[in-house]
């Protein structure tokens, strides 16, 4: 008789429908560049004095994920970028090409992006970094180039989309260097386009829609994603967002105060967007070499930082009682996080080019055949 009531129950969990994934109709995208676990870590005892402080380090979803790009161990932004944004390995250099592609000679197959996916749809769009805007991070997100050091090329690309209108909203510094490289290009590109260009964010009026903002010092990215966020937010449809803030560590203090300021800001835009709809996801495009190596409760993690740099060449390994920092990329697993609709997808180890898929089932649409 149990034997019976047992199999009776089973076979009705069968029958019974699976609960429905929550559909995401926005998704933003918070990238630490070189923000490894160790730095995540040491940001947290940095700016708290204390382990697991950081918002990002509560949320409930938390996976560990692969870096490595097509043919080496050690990944550079561009092919780290590109395989979260396309959902395909590349080689390092390569701006959203495949992995065919021989950096600086040679196009591979172009990639459709996340970005382009969202504006094929009718989303509204857009990047904000603090590194420069052609950058390998941001560029991966709309341009497609055989070598990132092409930043002219990609730059050029936001007024010339494959996919859609553009980028709605596009904040990020390198001007000086972009427009030494294309200047005359870029004004007649964006003029044709019917796009502003604007050398500040307070330059933005305020009935203005779609702003390119391409600034000479770093930018404000707190209030470019707040003004991201009020713009993109008025599409029906949905928006797409990614948003960079540079944390490497060759300099300890600068980018570990970046990653503090940007979980602050994740912490903000969380409480302001509506998770039922909204998927958040946070992670690095690949790690960078810092250790925790000592230290105690109640002495600053950065004590003696100031002491060894006025002694010691920036090129060195810097020594601290606390952490030992090196100047290069490293291979392991990163964290990736995430809160709201789809958020459940990530959990335990995976490749970066997963991301590509969880941001894509949350939205319920399916990738080209490649």
């Amino acid at each position: 008789m149990r034997r019976t009531v047992l199999a009776c129950l089973l076979a009705l969990c069968f029958l019974l429908p699976l609960p429905a994934q929550k559909r995401a109709r926005n998704v933003i995208l918070f990238l630490a560049d070189a923000g490894g676990i160790s730095t995540v870590s040491a940001a947290s005892l940095h700016g708290y004095g204390e382990p697991m402080k950081l918002y990002v380090q509560s949320w409930p979803q938390i996976g560990l994920m692969d870096t490595t790009p097509a043919t080496q161990y050690v990944s550079d932004s561009a092919a780290g970028m590109t395989a979260i944004v396309t959902g395909v390995k590349t080689q390092n250099g390569v701006i959203s090409m495949g992995p065919d592609t021989e950096r600086g000679k040679k196009d591979g197959r172009i990639l459709k992006t996340l970005l382009e996916y969202a504006e094929e749809k009718g989303l509204s769009t857009g990047v904000i970094t603090n590194m420069p805007v052609a950058d390998a991070t941001p560029a991966a997100c709309y341009g497609h180039a055989n070598d990132r050091r092409k930043q002219g090329e990609l730059f050029l690309q936001i007024f010339s989309p494959r996919f859609g209108d553009g980028p709605d909203v596009v904040v990020g510094a390198g001007r000086k260097a972009l427009w030494a490289q294309a200047g005359a290009q870029i004004e007649e590109a964006s003029r044709k386009a019917g796009r502003t260009l604007y050398d500040s964010l307070d330059a933005v009026p305020d009935n203005e829609k779609r702003p390119v903002v391409v600034t000479d010092a770093e930018p404000d990215v707190a209030a470019a994603a707040r003004r991201a966020l009020r713009l993109l937010s008025a599409n029906r449809k949905g928006y797409f967002l990614m948003i960079e803030w540079d944390a490497h560590t060759d300099n300890p203090r600068k980018g570990l105060d970046n990653l503090v300021r940007f979980d602050k800001l994740i912490r903000e835009i969380a409480s302001q967007v509506n998770l039922g709809e909204t998927l958040l996801v946070f992670t690095a495009d690949h790690s960078f070499e810092l250790r925790i190596t000592g230290g105690r409760r109640g002495v600053p993690l950065l004590e003696g930082l100031d002491e060894w740099m006025a002694n010691n060449s920036p090129k060195d390994e810097i020594r601290i009682p606390a952490l030992r920092v090196g100047h290069s990329h490293t291979g392991e697993e990163v964290l990736i996080a995430a809160l709201g609709a789809g958020a459940e997808q990530v959990r335990g180890y995976m490749p970066n080019t997963r991301v590509f898929e969880i941001v894509m089932q949350a939205w319920g649409w399916r990738p080209e055949p490649r």
